[in-house]
């Protein structure tokens, strides 16, 4: 049989290939959220206030979400292992910038090159393993990469405490230069040859334009309106801009010759259920990502480096259990998987509703490896339900489109819990709080407690449309 595509070479080391995708997978991902941890000391180190600090996430976060979708399309069309290769090198160029740089606006500059690298792996990552892994292996080598992007995704604030303990805030950035290297060269000689498509390259421009703008317009209201407040006309009109957009972005997809997105990918249940899932589940994980190290540091009085080793649990529990995850759902389905996984999640979310000041340190250690362990078996099989819905010629912007449901997950978590929390720390005490007021862990331990609660809410939701997708499967289908 001739080959036909760049996934038929039977002798390629498809482990392999998964490593080296992996590792950026986990680097592009960990720079999103390790940062958090490092503002306070990268804002005394460049002589700037928090709320100018806060755009060394927030620019990378944009930049991400705004080139997910381009990316995926052009990597349908040039070949997938083509864009992942030039993002690495990007990526890695991008981190060495941010690692020397000695002023926040060129700390922002280098933010913006290292995200361009970041989306172009994260558009490509899951399309390439989905491409080069026989469909029985398919949920388990999925299972192993969505581990490392939520290991990515959770692990910033322990990696980052313990790094910081020991080292300056710049080696959050550095360290990504010798793994991307590594990952960089066996990347050159593992992964297939890109062969030359003859599909023409096209784009929607007009629909990419109102895709960003629908973007940037969400995160700028979501990142003013925690300042200023969601009241505010600008926030307001920040909002309605974002709805105005994406209703015409829709639009635009449905009528345009060659859309960005063809949105009849959307017509499969099991991939549009899927992604409303990944979004609920990683808008949930950044409340514990969050709220947690001002609980362990602030209330419990914990050192930065314990809290970082507590945090750290929860990917290691992912660690080990994503892969048996995807074992069992090439074994079993996956619906079953995503369904008890939830369960587990909901559970542990449940239980966070009740720490308090005099809560145990292993009772909590207990409870960061119950989350992991859900996370992870919920994880791997809906990352095989969601990319195994899709045709051949759509791997490429079902993964962007993946990838980008578990970015704005993470903005989105972000918000809530931050606004949640100070929000209802503000009705407890009767003025209004922004910050942790020392000697009233009461008011803190207060607004958590809502903050978890709506925590639970969201993974129910996502817990109810996993039953009835397994009912459907069972009884339906």
């Amino acid at each position: 049989m001739s080959q036909t595509n760049e996934n038929t070479d039977p002798h390629k080391n498809i482990w392999l290939i998964l490593i080296a995708t992996c590792l950026f997978t986990f680097m592009s991902t960990l720079d999103a959220s390790i940062v958090n941890i490092a503002m306070p000391t990268i804002s005394k180190s460049l002589s700037i206030n928090m709320s100018d600090a806060e755009w060394i996430v927030s620019v990378y976060m944009i930049t991400i979400c705004c080139l997910l979708i381009f990316w995926g399309k052009i990597s349908d069309t040039i070949g997938k292992v083509k864009v992942f290769k030039i993002g690495t090198l990007i990526f890695v160029i991008g981190s060495l910038f941010c690692g020397i740089s000695p002023s926040l606006e060129i700390l922002l500059i280098s933010r913006i090159v290292q995200a361009l690298g970041a989306s172009m792996t994260m558009a490509t990552n899951y399309g390439i393993i989905t491409e080069n892994f026989p469909k029985e292996m398919r949920g388990k080598s999925l299972g192993i990469l969505g581990s490392f992007v939520s290991l990515g995704s959770i692990a910033g604030p322990g990696i980052g405490g313990i790094i910081i303990q020991r080292l300056s805030w710049h080696y959050i950035f550095l360290i990504n230069i010798p793994i991307g290297l590594f990952a960089i060269i066996l990347g050159y000689f593992v992964f297939p040859k890109s062969k030359k498509k003859d599909i023409p390259l096209s784009l929607d421009f007009l629909g990419f334009i109102l895709f960003d703008i629908s973007i940037i317009s969400l995160f700028m209201g979501i990142f003013i309106g925690q300042v200023t407040g969601f009241g505010v006309p600008l926030v307001i009109g920040l909002f309605i801009l974002f709805v105005l957009t994406l209703i015409g972005f829709i639009f635009r997809e449905k009528k345009a010759k060659d859309p960005l997105i063809d949105m009849t990918i959307f017509n499969s249940k099991s991939f549009s259920l899927g992604l409303l899932c990944a979004l609920l589940i990683f808008s949930s994980n950044l409340f514990m990502n969050t709220l947690i190290p001002f609980y362990l540091q602030d209330t419990l009085k914990l050192s930065s480096l314990l809290s970082g080793f507590i945090l750290m649990c929860v990917p290691i529990a992912m660690v080990f259990v994503a892969p048996i995850s995807g074992t069992l759902s090439d074994k079993f389905g996956s619906e079953g998987l995503t369904f008890i996984g939830l369960l587990v999640v909901c559970i542990s979310q449940l239980l966070f509703i009740f720490i308090g000041i005099n809560t145990p340190i292993p009772y909590l250690v207990v409870l960061a490896l119950l989350t992991g362990t859900g996370v992870a078996l919920f994880q791997s099989p809906n990352n095989s339900i969601i990319m195994s819905s899709v045709a051949p010629n759509h791997l490429g912007i079902a993964g962007s489109i993946n990838s980008l449901a578990r970015n704005l997950g993470m903005v989105i978590g972000l918000s809530l819990s931050t606004t949640i929390l100070y929000s209802s720390m503000s009705y407890k005490a009767g003025y209004k709080v922004t910050s942790y007021i020392q000697g009233r862990d009461d008011l803190f331990l207060y607004g958590l407690h809502v903050a978890f609660s709506v925590s639970f809410i969201l993974c129910f939701i996502a817990f109810l449309i996993t039953v009835y997708r397994l009912f459907k499967k069972k009884f339906i289908s």
